[in-house]
């Protein structure tokens, strides 16, 4: 039998041991709630481990582990309040066209039917850049349209005015009236920061549904071959662009646009991910020349180039393909004069890198005539820096059109002579100068309306070149009922005798 004495110590160390254990274990189980307590809300940094004394911290070689959400407030995260700051400033732009119905003046004269016409609408989006009404959309959304209307995200509907319209970077601007109110507006974004990867919001109609708000990443940035503009340098975006989408935000996370929403590559006429907008520093020149003038001048630089190739990069000592190769420069254009010549390697504009000539265009195209643009040149295996000062293309303008008239075949064409800002109003070769008359417009019921189109290039008459309007006004004042014409359409030579 066992002394009670004996049995009672026993008791004792058991009852002390227990203790300690329990007490081990709560410490244990509530270690990670102390831990979590200490935390700042919106910390997700795991909390330090504890290391032996003396021992030092491992070098931080890696990121830190990803974590669940600590709070509710981290659970609902969303893009909800950048919608609401940046929504109010995309809008709504309808079109009207007036289309006259094919009732012939005979219909009209014998059975007194009234020449009708209908009326064609067009819906896009649109972009409020300026508090007093100004308002950025794409060219091909208004054109040919008679009559605008811009409808708020609010629903307000107002009257809109063209600003200006610009076929090749299919921008327009619109104006409308609010009177004393300032209207919510979109910063622009600098797009020479953004990245491959970056988060962006696209905001429109698409479909016309309504407004709509789909999120993706940029895809890729300075796309050239969309052959949407002649300015081709978009930012490809997989945030679902839709038709009706044309015209709208594409905006970062910071409420900020990076461009217009433009166009998208598509099989079905749905969006398969492949959509492309204008960056914005070409939308803030276009928007800036229709403020404060109405007109958009685009600088020159006066030379041609073509792509470089994983062969002619070896050749140049370089590891990869970039750049363009100088293949023309214009005689006392901006290139020439800052000392460029046929042969050198343009790498860079502005420190940005080129890889065709649309990109250079690009590039040059968002400076003001006036401004010095850097450009980094390869030169017999030297590189070096030259400064060239950006000018407008010279030579005649659309004001210089000639109405030629007579008893000939020209009766009734407008023709100018080319010029390089012509043929870069127009996307000709600006190097084209002196090689033809270009004929600008024909007027109806005349008879040069049955042997030329707007867009053909006078090369020859009767055996004589046509360099200049006066040589051809020589020649049409003899007259004559026949007529031996050279002439540039499409990019096709056409040779043939007119007899009237």
């Amino acid at each position: 039998m066992t002394d009670p004495r004996t049995m009672t110590k026993h008791v004792s160390k058991l009852l002390a041991f227990l203790s300690v254990a329990v007490l081990m274990l709560l410490t244990v189980a509530l270690a990670p709630m102390f831990s979590q307590a200490e935390r700042q809300p919106g910390d997700l940094s795991p909390a330090a481990a504890t290391l032996p004394p003396g021992k030092p911290a491992p070098a931080q070689t890696q990121a830190a582990p990803a974590v669940v959400p600590q709070s509710q407030e981290e659970i609902y995260l969303s893009f909800a309040p950048l919608v609401k700051g940046a929504s109010p400033a995309v809008v709504n732009v309808y079109t009207a066209k007036n289309v006259k119905s094919r009732v012939t003046p005979m219909e009209q004269l014998l059975y007194g039917v009234p020449a009708q016409g209908s009326v064609q609408n067009s819906l896009g989006s649109g972009v409020i850049v300026g508090a007093e009404g100004i308002v950025v959309t794409n060219n091909h959304v208004i054109q040919g349209a008679d009559s605008f209307r811009v409808v708020l995200s609010d629903r307000r509907e107002y009257a809109a005015e063209l600003l200006l319209a610009d076929e090749r970077t299919d921008l327009a601007v619109l104006k409308i009236d609010t009177g004393a109110e300032r209207l919510p507006t979109l910063d622009f974004a600098d797009t020479r920061a953004v990245q491959v990867g970056d988060l962006v919001l696209a905001i429109g109609n698409p479909f016309g549904v309504g407004q709509t708000v789909t999120s993706g990443i940029i895809s890729a940035t300075a796309r050239t071959d969309v052959g949407v503009s002649d300015y081709s340098f978009f930012l490809q975006t997989d945030a679902a662009v839709n038709p009706g989408n044309s015209g709208g935000a594409l905006i970062n996370t910071k409420g900020e646009l990076v461009g217009v929403n433009t166009a998208i590559y598509s099989r079905t006429g749905g969006s398969v991910g492949i959509g492309f907008a204008i960056p914005s520093e070409m939308v803030k020149r276009v928007v800036d020349a229709a403020v404060n003038g109405g007109t958009f001048v685009r600088p020159w630089l006066g030379l041609a180039a073509q792509s470089v190739s994983f062969d002619i990069a070896k050749t140049q000592g370089l590891a990869r393909p970039v750049g363009v190769i100088v293949t023309e420069v214009y005689p006392d254009g901006p290139a020439a004069n800052a000392g460029l010549r046929r042969g050198d390697l343009v790498t860079a504009i502005d420190e940005r890198e080129v890889f065709d000539e649309k990109g250079l265009k690009f590039l040059a195209a968002v400076r003001n005539p006036g401004e010095t643009a850097k450009l980094t040149v390869l030169r017999a295996g030297a590189v070096q820096t030259i400064n060239v000062e950006l000018e407008p293309p010279p030579g005649a303008t659309e004001a210089d059109v000639v109405l030629l008239s007579g008893a000939s075949i020209f009766n009734g064409a407008r023709v100018i002579e080319l010029s390089p800002r012509l043929a870069e109003e127009n996307g000709l070769d600006p190097f084209s100068k002196g090689s033809g008359i270009y004929v600008h417009s024909v007027t109806r019921g005349t008879i040069s309306r049955n042997y030329f189109q707007p867009g053909d290039i006078i090369r020859a008459v009767n055996g004589k070149t046509t360099k200049s309007v006066k040589d051809l006004e020589g020649v049409v004042a003899k007259g004559g009922r026949e007529w031996e014409i050279e002439i540039e359409r499409n990019g096709r030579t056409v040779k043939g005798t007119v007899r009237t």
